[in-house]
């Protein structure tokens, strides 16, 4: 059974939900602090419950899609589809059964959240068909990754949201969006010549390797800028400032280890370092909410 558990993780990737889930929970505490207090475990539950799903949707839907490009591509022709290790039929229930899961869970947190889900479907698996059209993938999937944060916020205040709470997930939203693309270029690098040769898009073939690099470089300093303008808006104070340098500094690494290290460098910029940002951010996000905003838990 635990094989079987730890397979069906690896075809999409579980471990990779580090990534959104720790914005979605910043979010969710920050949306919570004007309640003075803890939204709920069953309410963090079904947060948990329906960001699993629409990872677990949005992957699947991926593997499925990419499984023909999957087998041609040396470096991916061992994943479960093309290695022939999940059937094609289970893959597909599994999208189904993740994309019911997250319009299920959606209708026990409240009515918007249910009323967007579709929206949320569509945009989460769109992602995997824009390789095929448009240089700007990444900013797709960067959109596709931004709806944790604010699907989180507003699970916590449904249409109770304020215009200038919805400014604040806006601006986290965009963060979230320039993150994605500064890491999401990094790792194209990898498949540079493969993209080419079969016409796939992306910014890496479409400005070359060292222009997109720069590019990439570029988003994560102005997601920087967002992430401390989104501080300032919350009235955080000394911890937040303190994460903020660090994940500063973590996205520095980030790029002097794609532009001096060889490829195989590649997975720890991505993996390791954008998974410490995401868990510094709910850090400190968590500590200035529960320190100093008055957050009760129940």
């Amino acid at each position: 059974m635990f094989a079987t558990l730890r397979k069906w993780g690896e075809f999409v990737k579980f471990s990779h939900t580090v990534f959104a889930l720790p914005f979605a929970l910043a979010a969710m505490l920050v949306a919570a602090r004007d309640n003075r207090g803890w939204p709920g475990w069953e309410k963090l539950g079904l947060i948990l419950a329906a960001m699993v799903c629409a990872r677990t949707c949005a992957m699947s839907f991926n593997r499925i899609m990419d499984r023909k490009l999957d087998a041609l591509n040396p470096r991916t022709t061992a994943r479960h589809l093309p290695a022939g290790l999940i059937p094609l039929a289970g893959a597909w229930t599994l999208w189904a059964l993740s994309a019911a899961g997250l319009v299920a869970a959606s209708w026990f947190l409240n009515k918007l959240c249910f009323v967007l889900s579709p929206v949320a479907l569509f945009v989460i698996c769109f992602y995997s068909l824009t390789k095929r059209f448009t240089d700007y993938t990444h900013v797709f999937l960067g959109v596709a990754l931004a709806l944790a944060p604010v699907g989180a916020w507003l699970a916590v205040k449904g249409a109770e949201v304020s215009g200038w709470e919805i400014v604040q997930m806006t601006v986290l939203a965009a963060a979230v969006v320039l993150w994605l693309v500064g890491f999401d270029v990094i790792y194209a690098l990898q498949d540079y010549e493969f993209d080419r040769a079969h016409r796939l898009h992306s910014l890496v073939v479409a400005w070359g390797p060292q222009n997109a690099l720069g590019a990439a470089f570029l988003a994560h300093m102005a997601m920087c800028g967002l992430l401390l303008a989104f501080g300032l808006m919350c009235r955080f104070r000394i911890a937040y400032i303190f994460g903020w340098i660090f994940i500063v500094a973590c996205l520095f690494l980030e790029h002097y280890i794609a532009r001096r290290r060889s490829l195989n460098w590649i997975n720890t910029a991505f993996f390791r370092l954008n998974a410490v940002v995401s868990m510094v951010f709910l850090g400190v996000v968590a500590a200035e909410v529960i320190l100093r905003g008055g957050f009760r838990l129940h």
